[in-house]
């Protein structure tokens, strides 16, 4: 479903949460990590802690609010880079380069992919 994604493999259970490996590309550069995984469907919300590589410790939560529309989905990524001296560097290079278009380009394959199944469903129901 996400052509950016080269695959998310399950790996486990740890402290009742779900341990998966998630490799992506970021043009054409190959980027992987691990992360303990949960969703909350009272919140509405998917969250993750990634647990190895550069992102460690990085807290993402997925935030899924109905609205008279659709759903708004929105993605929060908290990173506190480990070498402080760093961050300065670390900052654009992982989060904006890497982070941000990973992320980005799960939101329009996601928002493309729920629309085709919207205009697909309103076809079927027209005949």
């Amino acid at each position: 479903m996400l052509p950016h994604y080269r695959s998310v493999t399950f790996q486990g259970r740890q402290n009742g949460r779900d341990i998966v490996h998630m490799a992506a590309t970021r043009s054409g550069i190959p980027i992987s990590w691990v992360s303990e995984f949960d969703a909350d469907r009272t919140a509405l919300e998917l969250r993750f802690e990634h647990l190895t590589k550069w992102t460690k410790g990085m807290r993402v939560i997925w935030t899924l609010t109905p609205t008279r529309d659709g759903t708004r989905v929105e993605i929060i990524h908290d990173l506190q880079f480990r070498v402080a001296a760093l961050q300065w560097l670390a900052e654009p290079i992982i989060g904006g380069f890497f982070i941000e278009h990973v992320a980005n380009k799960t939101l329009q394959t996601f928002k493309a992919l729920l629309e085709q199944q919207s205009a697909d469903r309103a076809a079927q129901a027209d005949r």
